[in-house]
């Protein structure tokens, strides 16, 4: 749920010489499915034969695809499952899906993104721990070297929330358009982490400068075009992705009660109210519109005014829009006094 770090930090890695082959999952619950947000591209194939995940990460250094009959196929059950039975936030659970999915895909070193904060599956500091150690001991027990940085998800960590707006807000991030401070924070942590895991850089300047060199030169952008060719969508997708994406055909920006400050978003609440929208999945077999959700989502510390709205909201009919509205004026918070914004990256911890 807002949230684009993994389809900005496979091609930035990749842009650096490394390969990510990268398995992904479906949204659980609140929580948004990096395989959902690449769905709303046409013609992307997230469920590849192995011959050509295996083409695609040697032609474009990475792929995102999900679990397939030849990869983890007992965790694509188990995923469905967990989404509708209300065991998302089992810590075993967690734990195999995640690695399995990893070990599956014969990484040499992995960089863990624990969400902390209402957006996150395990909300509170002491959850997303046990979690953390729980990956890293399990990670490290198979020989997978691993870092875990804990990161903030007390709000949107992007502008966008929604499928195909997460898609153009990673497209836009990379190709240099625009990009969000908090999530450029936690990108470049990251990618940072896995360029020394990897042996690709020395220390935390060298890498720094590597991922920034990846961004900046238009190497990563190149990276994620050819990831999304190889992967049957389509090659301009990075140069006119408002060509290709889905749009919502109804757009209207939600005005405060009064100017002021955010002081708070309950971004659990605005991943349910996503899924309120069609974005998400109630059932294991709900079809998701990929093209709805909210756009220019204030985040905590920013200003609002008559002009300066809450959110943009993108939705199939002005009755949603307008019920979405209301509920959306009831989880973001707004006082009289700018907060301070939390740290993005909170915390780190490592297995080597």
């Amino acid at each position: 749920m807002g949230d684009t770090v993994s389809l900005i930090l496979a091609p930035v890695i990749a842009a650096c010489g490394g390969f990510v082959p990268m398995i992904s999952g479906r949204g659980l619950g609140h929580t948004g499915g990096t395989l959902d947000k690449l769905a709303s591209i046409p013609g992307y194939d997230a469920s590849p034969d192995l011959g050509r995940f295996r083409a695609a990460v040697g032609e474009a250094g990475c792929a995102i695809v999900g679990q397939t009959v030849e990869l983890v196929p007992a965790d694509r059950r188990l995923y469905a499952i967990r989404d509708v039975t209300a065991t998302t936030d089992s810590l075993p659970l967690i734990t195999a899906s995640i690695l399995s999915k990893k070990l599956a895909a014969g990484l040499d070193a992995l960089a863990l993104d624990v969400k902390v904060g209402s957006g996150a599956l395990l909300p509170s500091l002491a959850a997303a721990t046990e979690l953390a150690d729980s990956l890293l001991d399990v990670g490290g027990a198979a020989g997978l070297p691993m870092v875990a940085l804990f990161t903030d998800m007390s709000q949107a960590l992007g502008h966008h929330v929604g499928n195909a707006l997460e898609v153009r807000e990673a497209i836009d991030f990379l190709a240099g358009r625009r990009r969000e401070p908090r999530l450029a924070a936690v990108t470049v942590a990251l990618a940072a982490e896995l360029l020394r895991l990897g042996g690709l850089a020395r220390d935390d300047a060298e890498a720094t400068a590597a991922v920034m060199r990846a961004l900046d030169s238009g190497a990563a952008a190149g990276r994620f075009a050819r990831m999304v060719a190889v992967l049957g969508g389509p090659a301009d997708l990075v140069e006119h992705p408002e060509r290709h994406l889905p749009t919502a055909p109804v757009q209207c920006a939600v005005t405060p009660a009064r100017p002021g400050f955010v002081t708070a978003v309950d971004a659990r609440a605005l991943g349910l109210l996503l899924i309120d929208l069609g974005g998400g999945r109630r059932r294991a077999d709900d079809a998701i519109d990929g093209a709805v959700g909210f756009a220019e989502v204030r985040g905590v510390g920013d200003a609002v005014a008559e002009d300066q709205p809450l959110a943009v909201i993108h939705a199939r009919t002005t009755a949603a829009a307008e019920a979405a509205a209301a509920a959306l004026r009831r989880l973001i918070t707004v006082g009289e006094a700018a907060p301070a914004p939390p740290s993005p990256v909170l915390r780190r911890l490592s297995s080597v």
